[in-house]
C-alpha cells in the first residue's frame, strides 16, 4: 500500500509545490558527543515551516476536492501546510486546532487565509469537531497523519534525503501521529538495500504514542502532554503508519522535555537553527544519549519544523 514506487510517483506530482530542503554535514564531537557523522536535513526550512506541506499537497492533488472545499485538524503544523498549499491551489479550507496550538502556527493559518477555529484542549477535541464539520458540510478531510495520501507525501522525505546523502546508516525521526515516520520507514524498507539504513523512533517521555501502541500491539491511548504537545501528541498513533512501524522501524527512543529544550538551544547557538521542540526531539536523542551511535556511523537527523516564536527579532 505504502510503497517505494508509489512514494516516488506522489514525490514527482508535488515536486513543483515543494522545496527540496538543505542538509548540513557535521561531527558529533562538534556537539560534545562520540565521533559520529551528523547529516542534519533541515525540514524546518520546508514551506509553510514543516514537512507537513508535503503531505498536505499530496492530498491535494492526489484526491478530488468538493466545491466546498478541505477541512483538517491539527495541533498547528498540518494546519499551517494545509492553509498554505490550499491557497496555493485557490481551495477554500477550514482548519480545526485546539487552545495549546502556538500562537506562531495560529497566526500562521491565518495568515494563508484559512477559516480557522480554536477549540479544545488537545488535537483529539479538534479532530471530533473537523469530523463533524466534515460530515455536515461535505468537505474533504484531510487527515494529519492516518491517510494513505499523506504517508506517501512524507514518504518523500525520505527519498528525498537518500538522494542527497548516499552514505546513510540511520536516520532518527520524530513521532507524533506517525505520519512522517511511517513514510520514511516504508520508503527505507522498499529500497534494493533493505534494511541497511535503520530507522529510529524519537518520541517525548510525555507523549509516548508509539512506544505504548508497540509494547500494546496495537494503537493504544497514551499521554498527551509536554513541551512539544502541539505537535507530538495526539492519543494513538495512526492504524495505517503502526503495521509499518511494527516492521521497519529499528526501535523507538524516549526524551525528557529537558532535553528537547536543550537541543532546541544548542542548534540555534551551534548552527543558528530555529527549530519548534518536535523539530528538535531527533537531535535530542543523541544530545541525551538515548541513541549513541557506534564510530564513524552517518547519522541522518530530521530537524522537521520550525513553526515557533522562540527567537525575538525586535531584540538587539
Amino acid at each position: 500500500m505504502i510503497t517505494a514506487d508509489r512514494i516516488e510517483a506522489t514525490e514527482k506530482l508535488i515536486r513543483p509545490y515543494i522545496r527540496r530542503t538543505p542538509v548540513i554535514e557535521t561531527r558529533g564531537k562538534d556537539f560534545g558527543l562520540d565521533d559520529a557523522e551528523l547529516i542534519f536535513k533541515l525540514e524546518l526550512c520546508q514551506h509553510a515551516g514543516s514537512f507537513k506541506v508535503r503531505g498536505a499537497f499530496s492530498n491535494l492533488l492526489s484526491r478530488t476536492v468538493p466545491p466546498v472545499g478541505v477541512v483538517a485538524a491539527s495541533g498547528g503544523n498540518h494546519g499551517v501546510a494545509v492553509a498554505y498549499a490550499s491557497a496555493q491551489l485557490g481551495i477554500p479550507a477550514k482548519i480545526f486546532v485546539p487552545s495549546i496550538a502556538s500562537p506562531s502556527k495560529i497566526d500562521s493559518i491565518r495568515r494563508f487565509g484559512a477559516d480557522l477555529v480554536v477549540g479544545g484542549d488537545r488535537y483529539a477535541d479538534a479532530l471530533a469537531a473537523s469530523q463533524e464539520y466534515a460530515r455536515t458540510s461535505g468537505a474533504l478531510q484531510l487527515h494529519a497523519y492516518d491517510q494513505i495520501e499523506t504517508l506517501l507525501g512524507q514518504g518523500g522525505l525520505g527519498l528525498e534525503f537518500e538522494r542527497q546523502v548516499d552514505r546513510l546508516d540511520t536516520v532518527l525521526v520524530a513521532v507524533g501521529g506517525g505520519g512522517l515516520i511511517g513514510g520514511v520507514a516504508a520508503w527505507f524498507a522498499d529500497r534494493a538495500a533493505r534494511g541497511t539504513i535503520k530507522v529510529i523512533g524519537v518520541e517525548p517521555a510525555s507523549a509516548p504514542t508509539l512506544t505504548y501502541a508497540l509494547r500494546a500491539g496495537h494503537p493504544v491511548d497514551a499521554p498527551a502532554e509536554g513541551i512539544a504537545a502541539d505537535s507530538l501528541a495526539p492519543r494513538q498513533v495512526g492504524q495505517l503508519m503502526f503495521p509499518i512501524a511494527q516492521k521497519s522501524v529499528d526501535r523507538v527512543v524516549l526524551v525528557s522535555d529537558e532535553s528537547i529544550a536543550q537541543a532546541q538551544q544548542t542548534l540555534w547557538t551551534g548552527m543558528r537553527i530555529a527549530p519548534e521542540p518536535g523539530g528538535a526531539a531527533a537531535f535530542a536523542a543523541l544530545l541525551s544519549k538515548q541513541y549513541v551511535p557506534q564510530p564513524g556511523e552517518h547519522v541522518g537527523v530530521i530537524v522537521c519544523g520550525a513553526n515557533t516564536t522562540a527567537v525575538q527579532f525586535d531584540r538587539s
